[in-house]
């Protein structure tokens, strides 16, 4: 008795195969974000939890939770709505909306009165951020305040702009997409490419911004290198991917157009220490 092979399309008990096909993710053509929606995630640096970054009109970016929630059980005040992929402060009219995740974050304290199902899904959150750190998942960042060291959040000047960093200079990571459809691991700041100098620079408005108190800066110069480094930088693309311009991009870059009195927290009078903050010549 000879056996009945399975056919290709179907198992042994004669049931049919589902094969999931893989559909390749694209960029929408009006998006103006110009970024795949998977890349615009990740995590909290202090309670470990998800969170969704959007930018918003003035180009900053936002971080927002990543479900929308019942827009009558949120205030008013903290109420965002999405279109178009950009982030808008206040409600659309309808029944959802947004809210930032600081006012969820464990790590920040509460301010005000938020409703019961706010402070319910903060502890929720509570609940997650401790159950990730108990079991070695999660590890929340360290900020420790910038005493002539390197400043964790830095003030980058290029192409006739000024920038404020998330990240160290050091730190700041490519945003390419790599073959194996993973975020590339090399930093921006290469060791054979041309590097900026800190500097002191005199807190001056930009582009009709207010005037801040009188005073100098660190900044990380990068206007003395070639426009091509400047936009590598500012695309946020190691030396390797900067060639490679059809590559995607898997997460945002971490520019927030810098505004001395918004981000006054990040203003440091002091250079960092040679050692530590990467001077040419140094």
């Amino acid at each position: 008795m000879c056996p009945n092979p399975a056919s290709a399309g179907r198992h042994r008990d004669g049931s049919p195969r589902t094969v999931c096909r893989r559909r390749p993710l694209r960029v929408a053509v009006p998006s103006p974000s110009r970024l795949l929606r998977a890349g615009q995630s990740g995590r909290c640096r202090q309670c470990g939890n998800r969170i969704a970054f959007y930018p918003r009109a003035d180009q900053r970016l936002i971080a927002l939770h990543p479900v929308e929630l019942t827009a009558a059980q949120v205030p008013a005040a903290c109420r965002w709505h999405l279109s178009s992929g950009i982030a808008h402060p206040h409600g659309d009219g309808s029944a959802w909306c947004r809210i930032p995740h600081t006012m969820l974050c464990p790590h920040h304290a509460l301010a005000g009165q938020l409703g019961p199902h706010i402070a319910a899904l903060r502890r929720q959150l509570a609940v997650r951020a401790r159950r990730l750190i108990d079991t070695g998942a999660f590890t929340p960042a360290d900020e420790p305040p910038f005493g002539g060291g390197r400043p964790d959040r830095p003030v980058v000047q290029l192409l006739l702009g000024r920038y404020l960093a998330d990240r160290p200079v050091q730190d700041i990571r490519c945003v390419a997409q790599t073959r194996h459809r993973h975020r590339c691991p090399h930093p921006v700041l290469a060791p054979h490419t041309p590097q900026g100098i800190w500097t002191l620079l005199p807190t001056d408005p930009h582009h009709g911004q207010l005037a801040p108190p009188d005073g100098s800066m660190a900044v990380y110069d990068l206007t003395r290198l070639p426009y091509g480094e400047q936009l590598r930088w500012r695309t946020q693309r190691c030396p390797t991917h900067a060639a490679a311009p059809g590559v995607a991009d898997l997460a945002l870059a971490g520019w927030e157009v810098f505004d001395p009195l918004l981000h006054a927290e990040h203003l440091h009078a002091r250079l960092p220490r040679p050692e530590t903050g990467h001077q040419r010549g140094a």
